[in-house]
């Protein structure tokens, strides 16, 4: 599966090969959609935590967007949201335990990735009930490049329409609180912000209906995409 995207960028499944691209991605846009690069002392760490579990454990709703100088964005997706963290728990953290070591929960001592490291070890997989009409999750990543150009738009579209035909009644998404710009996206693609007091505090869920996939057809058309937020 290939679709172009227009002006150069296509969007495809992504792959195994495709891991490195990813981390890299994810480091670029990893401080609420601004490059992370100078923040972390391991630049794989966030790709580890937020993009390839994606390609690996639901690989039908992970995709990459590219240009001719190769991979410059990402939208992932998981179709069922506490199946998913069951996977993600047995399946992806406790193994790289095994290899990552815990910095301890004294927010003072951390330095660099040690707030991920710690993650790893003690990851936020949550589904409160507020989430329970929208099962589904998903983010995006976009290099700069690539943002500004209806590409984020596009790409949320094809993931909408792929889980809502995987039989998905609804898509919620986690964003930082302080990335403007990324609320303002996805409120323009339908997505409310949902308000709770079983949701944590630290993140802003926005959810919206997925729509029957006999009416919801992706549209091709244009708006701006933010990277991902965080």
């Amino acid at each position: 599966m290939t679709v172009d995207l227009g002006g150069g960028f296509s969007l495809r499944r992504a792959a195994a090969d495709d891991h490195a691209a990813m981390r890299m991605v994810c480091l670029r846009t990893g401080d609420s959609g601004k490059d992370a690069t100078g923040r972390e002392d391991d630049p794989d760490l966030l790709g580890i935590l937020y993009a390839v579990p994606y390609q690996v454990l639901e690989p039908d709703f992970a995709f990459v967007v590219e240009t001719e100088g190769g991979v410059c964005g990402y939208v992932l997706g998981a179709l069922d949201t506490p199946h998913f963290n069951q996977q993600l728990e047995r399946d992806w953290f406790a193994p790289l335990r095994q290899q990552v070591s815990d910095p301890g929960p004294d927010q003072s001592r951390w330095r660099g990735s040690d707030w991920a490291r710690y993650r790893i070890h003690h990851p936020e997989l949550v589904f409160p009930p507020a989430l329970r009409p929208y099962p589904s999750h998903g983010h995006i990543d976009l290099l700069p490049e690539a943002q500004g150009r209806g590409i984020g738009r596009q790409a949320m579209e094809i993931l909408m329409h792929g889980l809502a035909t995987a039989g998905s009644p609804g898509l919620f998404l986690g964003v930082s609180p302080t990335n403007r710009r990324a609320r303002h996206f996805y409120a323009k693609l339908g997505f409310a912000t949902l308000t709770s007091a079983n949701l944590p505090r630290r993140t802003t869920f926005m959810a919206r209906r997925l729509p029957s996939p006999v009416r919801d057809t992706p549209n091709r058309g244009g708006g701006r995409g933010p990277g991902r937020p965080r």
